[in-house]
């Protein structure tokens, strides 16, 4: 539900006139730092810290309420014991609005979405997801709407970054999980993992009746019509690959939307997917750097957690998560180089808008680094917040840089 949140007293622009690009914004890097609730703002050209958001203004407020409703509380507790590592969810995902006026912001233990005005600081709209628990989300490339997985509440809330008012929903199975538009803004890529957080992780058998429906859609954005709905399980089988599970993590894909590259739980690599043959094609195997590692002990299921394609789609930048590492995948070969000892935890992978360099956080060791494409070697890393995870390119305003 869309929650009154009134406008900041002193709003000076209008939300709906044309944004003007040129000398009022810049381009920059957001990396959401989960435990902390703040947001790190970095320039995308130059690297440099240009500071910190806070994505929890309203932090008392919250917790007031939470702690005013049992049920609510429970599943507070629950996130922050069960997915957060015993540490609350404050920032999962963000985005800025084109005019780098709004900073829009998934706040999983709050279960809601907000949107800051970046000059205040504060909450110009709420909404609340169904369900205890928001999470990843996904921009139109209008930058008109957000995609939103209510993650408890089995649905993908679509909401108007300009109002936080809900244009449609669709639902999905067990756990909703990642989102992404097609390139034309026409569909929605959509995957729910299922209860990753189930302490049943061995046994093929067990893992179907504990794990939920996991499934991979295309929906729609405008009816918000499920167009195409499969679970994977049934690919991997006539793949072959009948020990892999089917519960989709991140994903990237060709810019025709052909191959898809999937990370699928408690997997050391990733899977191509060809949508036209509606068939996986080929498997790439990854280190294993953790092989007596029990299943159990792996973050929310993922073995790795964070995959990007260059630009030019000749290189995936996978963020090998339980074994520290970062590999540079050649997208024909599948040949890699991995780097080590750079970090701990990796635990997303985002191509720059230029499609030379890939970003990634470490959320072990709370820094961020920038790899090139073309050498394949690390050229930043930067310090940032508590426990990063999402990192997303963007715009802010100049006025945000004005002491």
């Amino acid at each position: 539900m869309l929650v009154a949140a009134p406008v900041a007293a002193g709003w000076p622009f209008n939300l709906f006139s044309p944004p003007e690009f040129s000398d009022q914004t810049r381009d920059v890097i957001f990396v959401g730092n989960n435990w902390e609730g703040t947001v790190n703002v970095i320039d995308a050209e130059t690297y440099e810290p240009l500071g910190t958001i806070n994505a929890i203004p309203d932090k008392s407020q919250r917790i007031t309420e939470i702690y005013l409703n049992p049920v609510r509380l429970l599943f507070f507790q629950g996130v922050r014991l069960l997915i957060g590592e015993g540490n609350h969810q404050y920032v999962d995902d963000m985005y800025s609005s084109n005019d780098g006026r709004l900073l829009v912001v998934s706040r999983p233990s709050f279960a809601d979405v907000v949107a800051l005005d970046v000059i205040t600081g504060e909450v110009v709209w709420r909404f609340q997801v169904d369900g205890y628990r928001s999470d990843h989300m996904a921009i139109s490339p209008d930058g008109k709407h957000v995609a939103v997985s209510a993650s408890t509440g089995g649905v993908v809330h679509v909401l108007d970054v300009a109002t936080g008012e809900e244009v449609g929903n669709f639902p999905s199975g067990d756990s909703p999980h990642e989102n992404i538009y097609s390139e034309d803004g026409e569909r929605i890529f959509h995957a729910a993992i299922g209860q990753v957080f189930t302490p049943l992780d061995r046994g093929r058998v067990v893992k179907q009746l504990t794990k939920g429906e996991r499934l991979f859609q295309i929906v729609d954005a405008e009816t918000f019509e499920i167009i195409k709905r499969f679970d994977l399980r049934e690919k991997l089988d006539e793949a072959g690959y009948t020990h892999l599970s089917p519960a989709i993590r991140p994903m990237a894909h060709t810019d025709d939307e052909r191959y898809f590259y999937f990370q699928v739980s408690f997997f050391h690599g990733f899977l191509e997917y060809d949508m036209e043959e509606d068939r996986v094609t080929r498997l790439a195997h990854l280190p294993n750097l953790v092989p007596n590692l029990p299943r159990e002990k792996y973050v929310n299921d993922s073995a790795h957690h964070g995959i990007a394609l260059s630009g030019d789609q000749s290189t995936l930048c996978v963020a090998g998560t339980m074994s520290d590492y970062v590999a540079i995948v050649s997208r024909e070969t599948f040949e890699y180089t991995i780097f080590t000892g750079i970090g701990e935890k990796p635990y997303w992978v985002t191509t720059s808008g230029d499609g030379e360099h890939c970003y990634i956080s470490w959320s072990g060791t709370d820094q961020m680094s920038v790899f090139s494409y073309e050498s394949g070697q690390e050229v930043a890393r930067l310090d940032v917040g508590d426990h990063p995870q999402r990192v997303r390119e963007g715009r802010i305003l100049e006025n945000w840089l004005t002491p």
